[in-house]
C-alpha cells in the first residue's frame, strides 16, 4: 500500500524530499477528525514518520566528525500545510497538512512526551492510513512511551490554550470564532482535550482520543461558557496533581528500551548496523554509569 506521500507525488500535488514517498513507514489523520468532532470540511491534518538514508541517521558514514567543520543539514522533518487535492471524495476535495518526521525526531518527540506525537500513536485504527511493519513496531510499543513527564508537558500545553482564549486582538478565523460564540471556543477545546488525554495517561497508561468527544463538541458549538471551561480547568488541575503523585507510570522514560526499539527498527529497514552502532557490554555500560556518579558527588562534596 503506497503512502499518501507517494499518491500525492506521483500526480504531481506536493515535491517532498525525494527519498521521502518511498521510505513512511506511518501515516495517520490527527486533528478533528481523530478526536471525533470533525464536520465535513475538516481539513486532513496528516501525522508520521520516515526512515531517512542511512547517512541522514549516521553521519559518520557520510563522513562527518561532530564539532569538525561546518555540519551538513541533515533531514528532520517535512511539512506542508493547504495541500488541495480537488478529486478528493468524490469531487468534493480534501486539503492536506503534512507533518512527517524523520524516525528519529519522532522518538525522541515522543520520550518527550509531545502532546501531538502521543496522540499521533493512539489515533483510532480507521485514522491510520499508511503502516509499514516498522510502523507497526512502534505503534504496539506505544505505552513504551508513557511516563509521569506527560503531566508537566501536557499542562504547559492546555495553559498556553488557555492563554490563548485571553489573548487580544484576535484576527481571521479567531476574530470569526470570537464573535460568533463572545470567546475562541476552538482553543478552550483543546485545553479540555489535553487535560483529558493526561488524565487518561496517569490513570489508565493509555489513551482514548474520543472518550471525551460529546463534552468537546458541546464546546465547539459554544454549550459551555467561558467561565465554566476556567472552573473545569482549575478543578482538574487540582485533580491531576494528586493523580500524578498516585499514578503506576515509571517516573522518567524508558530510554534504554526506546533506544532499542528505534535499532530494531532501523535494522529492520537497512540491514545489519554493524558498521553503524557500536553495542557497548552491558558492564562497560554499569562501570560508565558508576563512574558518573561518583563524579556527581565528588563535585556536591
Amino acid at each position: 500500500m503506497s503512502s499518501t506521500i507517494a499518491k500525492l507525488t506521483q500526480r504531481g500535488l506536493i515535491r517532498p524530499p525525494s527519498f521521502l514517498p518511498s521510505n513512511v513507514m506511518y501515516e495517520t489523520i490527527m486533528g478533528s477528525i481523530a478526536y471525533g468532532v470533525s464536520n465535513e470540511g475538516s481539513d486532513r491534518d496528516i501525522y508520521g514518520f520516515c526512515i531517512p538514508p542511512k547517512e541522514e541517521v549516521f553521519p559518520h558514514l557520510d563522513g562527518e566528525i561532530p564539532g569538525f567543520g561546518e555540519a551538513k543539514q541533515r533531514f528532520t522533518q517535512y511539512q506542508q500545510a493547504h495541500i488541495e487535492d480537488t478529486s478528493a471524495q468524490g469531487g468534493k476535495g480534501v486539503e492536506y497538512d503534512f507533518s512527517i518526521y524523520s524516525i528519529v525526531k519522532y522518538m525522541s518527540l515522543c520520550i518527550e512526551c509531545n502532546p501531538n506525537m502521543i496522540d499521533s500513536l493512539f489515533t483510532p485504527q480507521e485514522c491510520v492510513l499508511h503502516i509499514t511493519q516498522v510502523g507497526s513496531m512502534v505503534r504496539e510499543a506505544r505505552q513504551l512511551f508513557l511516563h509521569k513527564g506527560c503531566w508537566p508537558k501536557f499542562k504547559g500545553y492546555a495553559y498556553a490554550q488557555l492563554h490563548k482564549m485571553r489573548g487580544k486582538n484576535p484576527f481571521g478565523k479567531r476574530l470569526a470564532i470570537r464573535e460568533q460564540f463572545g470567546y475562541d471556543v476552538k482553543f478552550a477545546y483543546h485545553v479540555v482535550r489535553l487535560l483529558g488525554e493526561c488524565e487518561q495517561i496517569l490513570a489508565d497508561g493509555t489513551i482514548d482520543l474520543r472518550r471525551d468527544r460529546e463534552h468537546l463538541k458541546a464546546i465547539r458549538r459554544g454549550e459551555v461558557s467561558e467561565e465554566d471551561i476556567f472552573k473545569w480547568a482549575s478543578e482538574k488541575e487540582i485533580y491531576l496533581e494528586g493523580l500524578y503523585h498516585e499514578s503506576k507510570l515509571p517516573d522518567q522514560p524508558q530510554s534504554e528500551k526506546i533506544r532499542q526499539l528505534l535499532l530494531d527498527c532501523l535494522e529492520h529497514h537497512y540491514g545489519s548496523l554493524e558498521a553503524c552502532v557500536v553495542q557497548i557490554d552491558p558492564t562497560v555500560s554499569a562501570l560508565r554509569d558508576i563512574r558518573d556518579i561518583i563524579h556527581r558527588v565528588s563535585n556536591v562534596l
